[in-house]
């Protein structure tokens, strides 16, 4: 999950480059700083970023306003000065003059009007992201019910191509150089020790794995050691291990439909999340972390979880029963939110927006797996409990 999918108005770090003069009138603003030789000059065009400070009801408001004709509302805020605007810059290009590609009058751009403001909220390509959700989401059903050892093995891709994400942007933005050789032999030998020899097997390659780590990376100069085998060790706990918990539920007689509920609820959840929040969220989960969550995402994710949770545990589990789905969908909602602001925290902590850009609309696998990743241990415990191991 993204920060976008919650419903939260985005973000403006940077809202251009205009300059106010301390030296002029105060009604002068922020327009223009110069000599009247210089008034002649083409006005600078200014990158129409969303609106800094403001949440979506600013925003409406203001375009509603204009639509009837009743004037925009004051222009407040640092960049602001308050009273009489400024008189229009003269238009170099003539009356009547086709406005430049990106400017604010120029909709071919697509960043004008209410779509525009949409589209930057989603923050994504939609029909990417769907394309390649659907896509993911053939492929793991069809290799689910059709032979469980291929599931396995694209349990195995995810896991390798994950830690090749984290390991390269840990070393691009903080010259940490986790080893990926151990760590993808490694990861790969946990999930399918998992599967095979259940969770004692998953331990012992775990074990076996940051061992190898802390061996493979004394052939390189001591500076940095600690950091690395840290980073490492780490790794291989986020990635591969907890994607262990997704094969031991497999393992079962009906692991197939485990697997597919456990899918179903995170995936359910992040819906909830992103419909809910995206119509009415307004209240910041954490602003701090992942600017883009609501709490009224969060109520969704919990409302959607929950009944999806009852249904499958109803239909889908042999011996389970609705009150045990609702448990579950909670569950699942609480921990896939976690999972997604634990990954926030990482992506925040090294300055970046995705893990990578392999899944267009997504951004990386890494980003895919934030929330399946610390809710797989979670689900796995709680059919143990409530119709066991199988």
């Amino acid at each position: 999950m993204n920060d976008s999918s919650w419903g939260a108005p985005p973000r403006a770090d940077y809202v251009g480059d205009w300059r106010t003069s301390d030296q002029g009138p105060a009604s002068a603003g922020p327009a223009y700083v110069g000599h009247e030789a210089q008034q002649t000059r083409p006005m600078p065009i200014v990158p129409d970023f969303p609106d800094a400070g403001r949440d979506a009801e600013d925003r409406d408001d203001r375009d509603s306003r204009e639509a009837h004709g009743q004037g925009a509302a004051p222009l407040n805020g640092p960049l602001f000065r308050s009273g009489t605007p400024p008189e229009p810059m003269p238009d170099p290009a003539g009356p009547g003059a086709t406005p430049p590609p990106g400017s604010r009058g120029d909709n071919r751009s697509g960043r004008s009007g209410r779509s525009g403001r949409e589209k930057k909220r989603a923050g994504r390509d939609l029909r990417a992201a769907i394309g390649v959700g659907v896509g993911l989401g053939a492929v793991i059903v069809a290799s689910l019910f059709v032979v469980k050892a291929v599931f396995v093995g694209v349990v195995v891709v995810a896991v390798v191509v994950g830690l090749w994400e984290l390991t390269s942007r840990l070393h691009e933005r903080k010259q940490i150089k986790a080893p990926l050789v151990p760590l993808a032999v490694g990861g790969a030998a946990m999930v399918v020790a998992g599967y095979a020899r259940g969770a004692e097997g998953a331990w012992v390659a775990m074990a076996l794995t940051a061992l190898a780590v802390l061996v493979w990376r004394m052939t390189e100069p001591p500076e940095g050691y600690l950091k690395d085998v840290t980073a490492g060790v780490f790794a291989a706990f986020y990635v591969p291990f907890l994607a262990t918990f997704v094969a031991l539920m497999l393992a079962s007689d009906d692991g197939s439909w485990r697997v597919l509920t456990f899918l179903l609820l995170t995936v359910v959840s992040d819906t909830g999340a992103y419909a809910v929040g995206w119509r009415f969220g307004k209240h910041r989960l954490a602003p701090r972390i992942s600017p883009g969550k609501t709490r009224e995402g969060l109520f969704g994710a919990v409302a959607f979880a929950m009944a999806a949770g009852a249904l499958c545990m109803e239909f889908l589990i042999d011996g389970g029963s609705w009150w045990q789905g609702l448990l579950l969908g909670l569950a699942v909602a609480v921990s896939a939110t976690l999972g997604d602001l634990g990954e926030s925290m990482i992506k925040r902590d090294l300055g970046i927006k995705d893990m990578g850009t392999l899944l267009p609309g997504h951004g990386g696998i890494m980003d895919r797996l934030d929330s399946l990743l610390p809710t797989a241990p979670v689900v796995w415990l709680l059919f143990v409990i409530f119709v066991g191991s199988g």
